[in-house]
């Protein structure tokens, strides 16, 4: 048998990557860029810089195809695009969960979806309440969203201190959050409708649900189509997160073979590996052409028995993580502190917004569950206590991404938007040290968690 040939330099360059690449790998990744992204936006916004930084994001960027033309500002790229393959993320982990996950099973999707749904409608009444009437009462929606990356990185940091499946609960309840969240967006922030658009869009739509029921599991095909649905959605009218919602839920999750066709064609390519080893005098795939043949038939079958969800899920997941989420910080979390007086700190919609996502959500999430719990209606997941679910409803309250981005929808003066913001960032901050001082507190040992 030929030796693997040896790389001096492998050796150095594995030990300098396997710290990073670990990093990449841990779930509070994302929360950690996020979060420095972040920082970054809060120190670019009152700098020197914050003037060229703020008129940066509203440079224009145009599409010219012979009359055609589509232009809009750097802040609406990312708001209309990059965040719509954020939501095509979203959407391919909801469809997930619905087939296999937490939210599969009626009995185990019970808690979470109804601790979601009180933890949208007490936030919304809350804000309701100091807002009633008026440009302001149209943020409603903003504290109604909790951000997933956040609270699920800040769960994960006490991962040794609690239950497994409280992290479980929490994801499927994030989960049920960003659908609900995303059904708010598509109904009460949609201003206006252009039937043509519409009319186009669903056909593309019907196009690609034809796809996938026709057993099309190629991922080009979805994405040439998706491409023109997106644009018509956002011409209907309709926000674009709604197109990559939509667009993931037509993208097949069944590989095109089966895992036993898979070992059998694996096998049987096995052996003719084997033999051409044997018989062949060069084993650099490089110069034999029918070695290379087999070793990349051997890959178009492994590639085809993974579903085109995972795929697409696997691939994106990371620049939805550690791009597109950061960029929409850095667009959009950016507040001058100069700005900051009295009147804005204490404004209804501050209020508002803090209290909706603190207080809101840690009500909402907790008496909704308590509720179901008694009316049996759901169970308490394995190991979990009240006192962790508790703590838990407090890192509800962590908004961040999801409602700076209904805040940017819901308000169209800036004056009202930076209120919006500044009551995400202090709710988000609040929610944070609560949930992770009570977790801390209230969780038993390493060894008694399991029990």
């Amino acid at each position: 048998m030929a030796k693997r040939p040896i790389y001096p330099l492998e050796p150095l360059f594995g030990r300098m990557l396997s710290p990073f690449e670990q990093f990449l790998r841990r779930a509070t990744a994302g929360g950690i860029v996020l979060i420095a992204a972040t920082i970054l936006t809060l120190i670019l916004s009152n700098s020197t810089w914050h003037t060229a930084y703020h008129a940066f994001w509203e440079q224009h960027l145009s599409l010219h195809w012979g009359n055609w033309i589509f232009d809009q500002s750097l802040h609406h790229w990312i708001n209309d695009g990059l965040m719509a393959v954020f939501f095509f993320v979203v959407g391919l982990e909801l469809k997930r969960e619905f087939l296999v996950g937490e939210l599969s099973s009626l009995r185990d999707a019970a808690l979470p979806v109804i601790a979601a749904l009180g933890g949208m409608l007490a936030p919304a009444l809350i804000y309701h309440q100091f807002n009633p009437t008026g440009p302001a009462a149209d943020g409603w929606g903003i504290p109604m969203a909790t951000d997933i990356a956040f609270a699920i990185g800040i769960l994960v940091l006490l991962a040794w201190r609690i239950p497994r499946n409280l992290i479980i609960f929490l994801t499927a309840l994030a989960i049920a959050d960003d659908l609900g969240a995303v059904l708010v967006i598509a109904i009460f922030y949609t201003p206006a409708l252009h039937v043509k658009a519409l009319m186009i869009a669903a056909l593309l739509l019907l196009v690609l649900l034809l796809f996938n029921r026709s057993g099309v599991r190629r991922i080009l095909p979805y994405l040439l189509v998706g491409l023109p649905f997106w644009y018509f959605v956002i011409l209907s009218g309709i926000h674009a997160t709604v197109a990559g919602i939509l667009l993931a839920f037509t993208i097949p999750a069944r590989g095109r073979i089966l895992p036993d066709e898979l070992a059998d064609n694996l096998s049987a390519h096995g052996q003719h590996l084997r033999d051409t080893i044997i018989h062949s005098k060069r084993l650099d795939p490089l110069v034999n052409g029918q070695l290379a043949g087999i070793i990349q038939d051997i890959r178009n079958l492994s590639v085809a028995a993974l579903a085109p969800q995972q795929r697409l899920e696997h691939a994106i997941q990371p620049w939805v993580t550690f791009a597109v989420l950061p960029v929409f910080a850095l667009a959009n979390a950016g507040i001058h502190f100069a700005h900051i007086s009295v009147n804005m700190l204490f404004s209804s919609v501050t209020i508002g917004t803090c209290l909706g996502l603190v207080l809101g959500k840690f009500l909402g999430i907790s008496l909704s569950s308590w509720l179901a719990v008694r009316l049996k209606i759901a169970r308490l997941p394995a190991g979990v206590r009240w006192r962790h679910l508790l703590g838990a409803a407090w890192l509800g309250g962590i908004g961040f991404t999801m409602s700076l981005f209904i805040g940017q929808l819901a308000f169209g003066d800036p004056r009202l938007q930076e209120e919006a913001k500044l009551g995400i960032l202090l709710a988000s901050l609040i929610a944070a040290s609560i949930g992770l001082l009570w977790l801390f507190q209230v969780s038993r040992k390493k060894g008694d968690v399991l029990a």
